[in-house]
C-alpha cells in the first residue's frame, strides 16, 4: 500500500494540535510505504497567471522564466505524488475559517480537469479518483460541529467536498480535534481523545493491503 501524508502545518506539534495529529498518525504507522508532502516545506508558487504562462511556452516552445519553471515542477510534483498513492492522509488546521494558503495551493495543482475530474457527456461532474481513499485529520481550537456554528466551517469541510466530492475518493475515516481553545479547561482531555482516535486509525491501516 502507498500511501500520501499531505502535511498542512509548520507550526511544531508542541503548539499546534494538527501537527500533533499527523505526528500520532506517522508513530502508530507500519507496513506501509508511506510518502510526507509537507506543503510548507515544498517549493509552490502560488496558482495564478505564472501558470498559464508556462503552459503556454511550453507549446510556443518559448524559455520560461525561474518562476514559470518552478510552478510547472512543482505541478507535476504534487501530481505524481497523488497519482502513486492508493491511501491519501490530509493532515492541517483550520485557520481563520479555512485551510492553509499552502494546502490550498496543493489542491490547485492537482485540481485539474483530465486527472482527477472530468466532465461526462450530459455535462455532469464525474470523479476521476474512486480507486483512492482519503483519510482526513484537523484541529481546530473553536467548536464548529453545531448547527448555527458548522455553515463557518470551510477547512474540513472544504477538503471532504475536493476529494470525495469533486475527486471521487473514498473517504474511509474522519478525525476531527475541536474545542481545545475555547474550553481551555478541558483541553487535555479533548485533545488527548482526539490523539487516540488517529493512533486507531493509523493502526487499522497498518495491516491493510490494497
Amino acid at each position: 500500500m502507498n500511501m500520501l501524508v499531505v502535511k498542512a502545518n509548520n507550526r511544531p506539534a508542541s503548539d499546534a494540535v494538527s501537527s500533533k495529529m499527523y505526528e500520532t498518525f506517522m508513530e502508530n504507522l507500519e507496513g506501509s510505504n508511506v510518502t510526507t508532502y509537507d506543503v510548507f516545506a515544498e517549493d509552490m508558487p502560488y496558482f495564478g497567471q505564472d501558470l498559464f504562462n508556462a503552459f503556454g511556452k511550453v507549446k510556443s516552445g518559448e524559455v520560461m522564466t525561474d518562476v514559470e519553471q518552478r510552478i510547472l515542477a512543482a505541478k507535476q510534483k504534487a501530481m505524481d505524488a497523488l497519482t502513486a498513492a492508493d491511501v491519501v492522509v490530509f493532515a492541517f488546521p483550520l485557520w481563520n475559517l479555512t485551510i492553509p494558503a499552502k494546502l490550498q495551493t496543493f489542491i490547485d495543482y492537482v485540481f485539474q480537469s483530465g486527472f482527477t475530474f472530468k466532465y461526462n457527456e450530459k455535462g455532469q461532474l464525474v470523479g476521476l479518483m474512486p480507486g483512492k481513499k482519503a483519510i482526513i485529520l484537523s484541529a481546530r481550537g473553536g467548536i464548529y460541529s453545531t448547527p448555527e456554528t458548522a455553515p463557518m466551517e470551510m477547512a474540513a469541510t472544504y477538503v471532504k467536498n475536493i476529494v470525495g466530492g469533486v475527486f471521487g475518493m473514498e473517504i474511509v475515516a474522519e478525525v476531527i480535534i475541536e474545542g481545545h481553545n475555547a474550553m481551555p479547561a478541558q483541553a487535555e482531555t479533548i485533545i488527548a481523545e482526539g490523539l487516540a482516535k488517529v493512533a486507531e486509525v493509523a493502526k487499522s491501516f497498518s495491516a491493510v493491503t490494497i
